[in-house]
């Protein structure tokens, strides 16, 4: 494929499969996933999406945008198409009012935080600093300070994006208001964003992260303390319990390595002293086997389960389903699907809805309805091919099990491999669907952003 028309007033890098750099640029973080675009757009601003756009657009190529490349579907990179790789638009400014910040639609969350949080102010991101922040925050976003302060999306003042046609539009509460509505939560269905506006909230310099691990065989009687110490807690609590297994790492007590367990994971966003008295009872619920629970700054806290999830080496699929409740029986469900997972990689997490993210009415975001009170999320994690199928197998099954205890929907960030049936229509809800399927005929009648949690009528 010639890019010589591309390549006239392109300032980026261009890369195709015989270029030096190609084979680290397509690597995204699931190792399940192997692609070869047929060429990579580094771009390194607006005017460079745009020619991309138009470019593949002119060409028929399908586009796959990336960020931070950790879609677990692997999104961000395609087959013959191009890739728009915005990750060396990256940049991240805070105005001296320090009330919002402006971020470059390629900066992942470690690029924020460290710009951030030296003013003692933060966004609400992730849980993993690599994770981009436009493949996390157009879907959702489900981090540490959701309790007090909603999700990534719900701190979106506004957007710049490339549109399928080439042109350059703004979204914010007046300004194409209906597109406003589709970015926060409709995902890349709409565009290229390349420049966010977030609002900004003071954090203290340091938060209580409580972490108490206890041994899985007490998961029904621990998650059942567990669940009702949530259900009176503060906005300023936030947490998941978590299933997984010790690594043989010296990190952890060697006495320990190997043990299944359930972490209860949980940060108070206030000041630290008082955090570490609220959260004290999950603490309380027996011996702990192990207790990691300290007081550290936000950005600490933020890199904490990065080396937990390497980019490229492991192989990954993920999903999940709201629960409309943590009954006796779902908490005895869910206990025994996870003492059948095959692979002693895997984490599986209850996160803890409500608080903030509760109060944002079902129509004012295209995240839809936030009743939910808790989310269940597989996430199989193995390293050889050969154990792909009996760990897929094992997520599908537990996740159709689940679906008694389910609400119905789901969260687009753990999508599996984004291969189910309506997995779209279903997560939205009908009435958020047609909306957002009305909004994407708007500004993509032809589906070109279709490498995503795509909206589009042939279901």
């Amino acid at each position: 494929m010639s890019t010589d028309h591309l390549r006239n007033g392109f300032r980026g890098e261009l890369l195709e499969p015989d270029d030096a750099g190609y084979e680290q640029a397509r690597i995204v973080w699931n190792g399940m996933i192997d692609r070869r675009p047929a060429v990579i757009a580094r771009c390194r601003n607006a005017a460079d999406v745009v020619l991309a756009v138009n470019y593949a657009r002119e060409r028929d190529l399908l586009i796959a945008v990336r960020s931070g490349g950790h879609n677990v579907a692997g999104y961000a990179v395609c087959d013959r198409g191009m890739m728009i790789d915005m990750s060396q638009m990256n940049s991240v400014r805070v105005p001296p009012e320090l009330d919002r910040v402006f971020v470059e639609g390629g900066a992942t969350w470690a690029d924020v935080d460290a710009a951030t949080t030296p003013f003692g102010r933060a966004t609400p991101g992730g849980l993993i600093s690599a994770t981009g922040v436009a493949g996390l925050a157009l879907v959702g976003g489900i981090g540490w300070l959701r309790g007090k302060y909603g999700l990534s999306c719900d701190n979106i003042i506004s957007a710049e994006l490339v549109t399928a046609d080439g042109r350059l539009v703004r979204a914010s509460a007046s300004e194409n208001p209906d597109l406003f509505w589709a970015l926060r939560g409709g995902g890349g269905n709409f565009g290229v964003v390349v420049n966010f506006e977030f609002m900004l909230h003071e954090i203290p310099p340091l938060l209580m992260f409580c972490a108490p691990v206890y041994p899985e065989e007490r998961a029904v009687e621990v998650l059942a303390l567990w669940r009702d110490y949530m259900a009176g807690a503060p906005d300023e609590v936030t947490g998941l319990a978590e299933f997984s297994a010790v690594p043989d790492d010296p990190a952890y007590p060697q006495n320990c390595w190997g043990r299944r367990v359930l972490s209860l994971a949980t940060v108070y966003d206030g000041p630290a002293e008082t955090g570490e008295l609220v959260t004290m009872p999950l603490r309380q619920f027996g011996e702990p086997l192990m207790d990691f629970s300290d007081r550290m700054p936000y950005r600490t806290l933020q890199t904490l389960y990065d080396s937990l999830f390497p980019k490229g080496r492991d192989r990954c699929y993920w999903k999940s389903t709201y629960l409309a409740h943590l009954k006796q029986e779902t908490i005895e469900a869910i206990a025994a699907s996870l003492n059948r997972r095959p692979s002693e990689m895997t984490f599986a997490s209850i996160w803890k809805f409500g608080g903030q993210v509760g109060r944002i009415a079902a129509d004012a975001t295209a995240f839809g309805d936030r009743s939910m009170p808790f989310m269940l999320s597989l996430d199989a994690i193995w390293s050889s091919p050969s154990d792909d199928e009996a760990n897929i197998a094992w997520v599908k099954s537990v996740w159709n099990d689940m679906q008694v205890h389910s609400t119905g929907r789901s969260y687009l960030n753990f999508p599996g491999l984004g291969e189910a049936q309506n997995l779209v229509r279903d997560a939205f809800g009908p009435d958020v669907f047609e909306r957002l399927l009305r909004i994407k005929r708007k500004y993509d009648p032809g589906n070109l952003f279709r490498m995503n949690q795509n909206i589009c009528e042939q279901l």
